[in-house]
């Protein structure tokens, strides 16, 4: 019987955040099961970004097709996209290919055994990409909301004169505020439980357009 090939898929949204839980628990996995890992993909960018925005995945998605892959792991659906067309139709290509994407935090893969699609996989894959594009409505409507809040109550907004910091660098200092903005939190009750106050966060977050 011939050893089963598998690539994974690593994604973070910003510098602060790390990928190397996600590689870890996906090797661990593909040794348990026997796969041989034949390469690794990963990125430091926003889930929100398009496909042809990402560097790793549209390789990932480039070197499958060329190289007799029989599963992409990832560790969980948000990871390969947060828009929920993108991420059905990368799922609808592999499957097209006959590729299964193997989701650890659901235990759920695309194919069954016998190649076919799975569809109660494919089910709730749909749902969780649905919630997955939802939820980063939620967090850009949270955010346009305190903005125009701030605006509206005499706050200006951009960096200060002289301001140098790249947006990498700001992204990995408030990684934390980040991070909690993602969890639904206001703005408000993240400078509660950060200290950072809200005017710092308006000052030096990137666009809501930007968030996922």
């Amino acid at each position: 019987m011939m050893e089963t090939r598998a690539v994974i898929y690593a994604r973070v949204s910003t510098i602060g955040q790390d990928y190397q839980r996600q590689l870890s628990e996906l090797r661990g996995y593909a040794s348990r099961m026997g796969y041989e890992i034949v390469k690794e993909f990963s990125e430091t960018i926003s889930g929100a970004k398009k496909v042809v925005e990402r560097e790793a995945l549209t390789d990932l998605l480039k070197f499958v097709e060329d190289n007799k892959i029989d599963k992409v792991l990832i560790y969980e659906c948000s990871r390969l996209s947060r828009r929920a067309v993108d991420f059905l139709q990368v799922v609808e290509y592999l499957t097209e290919h006959r590729i299964s994407v193997y989701i650890h935090q659901n235990g759920l893969e695309t194919l069954l055994p016998d190649g076919s699609p799975n569809p109660i996989a494919n089910l709730v894959l749909g749902i969780l990409a649905q919630f997955n594009s939802m939820e980063r409505g939620l967090i850009r409507s949270r955010m346009e909301s305190g903005y125009h809040h701030y605006r509206q109550n005499g706050g200006r907004v951009g960096r200060k004169v002289g301001y140098r910091k790249c947006e990498d660098e700001l992204r990995a200092q408030y990684a934390k505020e980040i991070q909690l903005l993602r969890k639904g939190l206001s703005l408000r009750n993240v400078a509660a439980i950060t200290g950072t106050s809200t005017t710092c966060l308006l000052y030096t977050s990137p666009s809501p357009r930007d968030r996922g």
